[in-house]
């Protein structure tokens, strides 16, 4: 079997990355933009840093803020009609996973409208051109949704996400500028980075996982491990390490697929509305200890790379648990719950099918069935 690998077809990263937003777009040849970003970026003037770069260069484009922080079907719709009516023929998507997975479901509708019913997407669909070229600006350091072929959408008729795979939603340019991330609150950039870790860590442990993919997973594991207490303190070195790890563990993830941690975090957010990012780090302790036998020797490297000591010396109980013990050490040091107080027994049943149905759960390398995965949610409460 042939590994595919995918990328961006251009990445920039550094302090100041987003001035290449500009070269790119006139390289291109682009006449107007469609600025995908979420109202409190631009509340906050965090949009404005690329907008004024535009209005300096004389480029045109128009604003799209219909955008949830977890972008529903309707978010999409509204924004297929607002791009039609804008004649735009780019897309610049600032913000976190909710702005780039809006942008990359409007982006594909617009090149393939026969799946313009927003549901029909879900899963691998079967499109059959690249969607309206994306320039990505990533606000957040945790969904990497700039460097990979995924989006998730919420069906809130159904209180359901669904994961879409899709290697023609792929951004063509990444802009990995810390400096955008710099007005992140604590709680958003320690959600985003243990998302991130969870990417990293499910990356490495997927049944799909292979040589290249480890390398990327494992120097991301690294760089959050050592990046994320700082990230959350403001500082420059945490906030950098931070943008390029995050993007790193997505150029794994993206090619390998994922597990079941994210498969319980998209359920809990249909739910309970709970930020992706928090369901991902309440989870992914509960699940790797539930994977543990299933990843031969993998968690001493985990744990090595969490910044464990005396590694090479523990047996491989002692390594499987240290890397447990090193991930709930991160997730409480940089504020993140163990307790999830909405969930409630009789949401059990319903959660564990939406989990087990959910487009990661096969990559997970440990079989789990809806009893498993209700015990599993069960530890949450």
């Amino acid at each position: 079997m042939a590994n595919r690998n995918m990328l961006n077809q251009t990445s920039y990263h550094g302090a100041g990355a987003i001035a290449e937003i500009v070269n790119e777009a006139k390289a291109s040849g682009f006449t107007k933009a469609f600025v995908c970003s979420d109202p409190d970026l631009i509340k906050f003037g965090v949009t404005a840093k690329v907008t004024d770069l535009l209005d300096e260069a004389g480029l045109a484009y128009e604003i799209y803020s219909d955008i949830k922080a977890n972008p529903t079907i309707a978010n999409v719709q509204n924004g297929v009609a607002a791009f039609k009516a804008a004649a735009a023929d780019y897309i610049i998507a600032i913000g976190g996973g909710s702005s780039m997975d809006t942008a990359k479901a409007i982006g594909i509708i617009i090149a393939n409208p026969e799946f313009e019913d927003v549901r029909s997407l879900e899963g691998v669909a079967p499109t059959k051109k690249p969607c309206v070229p994306i320039i990505a600006v990533p606000t957040t350091a945790g969904t990497a949704a700039e460097v990979t072929i995924n989006y998730v959408i919420t069906d809130v008729e159904k209180k359901r996400k669904f994961v879409c795979v899709d290697p023609h939603d792929m951004p063509i340019v990444a802009i990995v500028d810390p400096d955008m991330m710099s007005t992140m609150p604590k709680g958003l950039t320690a959600s985003t980075g243990m998302d991130a870790l969870t990417h990293a860590i499910e990356g490495y442990t997927t049944k799909a996982a292979w040589e290249m993919t480890d390398m990327f997973h494992i120097k991301a594991i690294e760089i959050i491990g050592k990046s994320l207490r700082g990230a959350v303190d403001n500082t420059k070195e945490g906030r950098e390490g931070m943008a390029l790890g995050q993007y790193i563990a997505g150029m794994g993830f993206s090619n390998v697929g994922l597990g079941i941690a994210h498969s319980m975090a998209h359920t809990l957010g249909a739910v309970y509305d709970t930020p992706h990012g928090v369901a991902c780090a309440m989870m992914l302790p509960i699940v790797m200890e539930y994977n543990a036998e299933c990843t031969g020797e993998k968690y001493r490297e985990i744990a090595k790379a969490m910044g464990v000591e005396g590694v090479d010396a523990m047996t491989q109980e002692e390594y499987r648990k240290a890397a447990v013990a090193a991930v709930n050490k991160l997730s409480a040091d940089v504020g993140i719950p163990a307790k999830l107080e909405a969930l409630k027994e009789e949401d059990l049943q319903f959660l564990a099918e939406s989990a087990y149905a959910d487009a990661c759960a096969p990559g997970n390398p440990k079989e789990a069935s809806v009893e498993d995965l209700k015990a599993l949610f069960r530890k949450l409460m």
